[in-house]
């Protein structure tokens, strides 16, 4: 459906093909390519200039994340995320692509000897749809933790570690401090030394014709919510030397490539003793009030899951007995104890229906909410033991 459903999208595929091609770029990260026969036509496309590809496949619709490379992919790994939205929430739609962040391992500058660990996340983190009254932020929170633990214990073999995609949280939030402070990760915007592109770096501007202006009254100029971060982890020292973002519509063109401007990172990395950034907190020197902070936040999502799960085990229980109710009716029936009546088979039935189909949809909706509690209350457990540990270093 998302085929049908994306406006242009055959030309703006098109379009990302001919760019890519022309600029020769080492490293690809796309988000958001939901065809795998989008992926098929870039891969043909590309070929030449990306010998190394691959697709991520993820959630009922894919994670919509793919890959391309100079250098070979060693290997690859996806981790779905724990928490992704509602499943009933269907005008969303973040739970049925399988939120994820994929890691192609890649050995990049074979004569330096460096292996590049890159981990790409989904189309975005969890979206944040309302910033007034947003109910995806303890979900959010969840994903931008597992994403910090899934870098920390998968980039230990790597020299260095790239992390690219629409993260959907502004610089200041606390799923950016948590994330950079938990694994030490620099933002190229802020560290690169020649910047080009939209003003601050905002890469979901009003002016695109494909994004929603009523979201982004709040903000004039757009927001910066795609982000590439990066660090060393051996002895190699990594250094952004030019961050570009695209501007407005593709050349010779009326439309842009995307909703997003896309960004565009020349990081230079060589060996030189001992890499920085690569101790936990480098980047966060406040980093046990960062975690207090996301803890409370994600505490809040608990108490309301903890809510909506009574509320529908309640649901489902009502149900239940009306069941039970009308069972006992059909049996004094059948038994003669209504004999001088007659009974409202029609009425009985749609009765019926209706209450299995809410005890059914709120059994759901229990067990759902159940695995969210757990869920949350799992984080919540794992960031109370790393704030201990956080408040016992000198």
């Amino acid at each position: 459906a998302i085929r049908y459903l994306s406006k242009r999208r055959q030309e703006r595929v098109r379009l990302i093909g001919d760019v890519l091609r022309r600029e020769g770029f080492d490293l690809v990260l796309l988000q958001e390519v939901w065809s795998e026969r989008d992926y098929s036509d870039l891969k043909e496309k590309l070929g030449g200039r990306y010998p190394f590809s691959h697709y991520f496949r993820s959630g009922v619709i894919g994670s919509g994340l793919c890959v391309f490379s100079r250098f070979p992919i060693l290997d690859t790994l996806l981790y779905q995320y724990s928490l992704n939205g509602y499943p009933y929430m269907l005008q969303h739609g973040d739970w049925f692509c399988g939120k994820s962040v994929g890691l192609p391992r890649s050995r990049a500058g074979v004569d330096m000897g460096v292996t590049a660990a890159l981990s790409a996340p989904s189309r975005q983190l969890h979206a944040e749809y309302c910033r007034e009254k947003d109910a995806y932020l303890p979900h959010r929170l969840v994903q931008a933790w597992e994403l910090a633990q899934f870098i920390r214990h998968t980039s230990k073999a790597a020299d260095v570690v790239l992390l690219g995609g629409d993260l959907n949280m502004h610089p200041e939030d606390v799923g950016i401090r948590l994330l950079r402070g938990w694994t030490g990760l620099r933002d190229a915007f802020t560290e690169a030394t020649r910047f080009e592109g939209c003003e601050d770096g905002c890469t979901l501007v009003p002016n695109n014709c494909f994004t929603v202006k009523t979201e982004l009254l709040p903000f004039p100029l757009g927001i910066r919510i795609d982000y590439i971060l990066y660090k060393a982890i051996s002895s190699f020292t990594v250094k952004c030397e030019e961050l570009k973002t695209t501007t407005g519509t593709a050349p010779g063109t009326d439309i842009p490539f995307s909703d997003h401007e896309a960004v565009m990172a020349t990081l230079h990395i060589q060996r030189q003793g001992q890499a920085g950034g690569a101790a936990l907190g480098t980047a966060e020197p406040t980093l046990a009030d960062v975690v207090t902070e996301a803890r409370t936040e994600v505490g809040v999502g608990l108490r309301a899951a903890q809510q909506q799960r009574f509320s529908t085990g309640r649901m489902a229980v009502l149900a239940l007995l009306l069941l039970l109710l009308q069972a006992v009716a059909a049996l004094g029936t059948l038994a003669g104890l209504a004999a001088g009546q007659p009974f409202p088979k029609l009425s009985f039935s749609l009765l019926a229906f209706l209450a299995i189909g809410v005890l059914l949809f709120a059994t759901g909706l229990h067990l759902f909410h159940t695995m969210e509690v757990k869920m949350l209350q799992g984080t919540e457990e794992q960031m109370r033991m790393a704030l201990r540990v956080l408040q016992e270093r000198p």
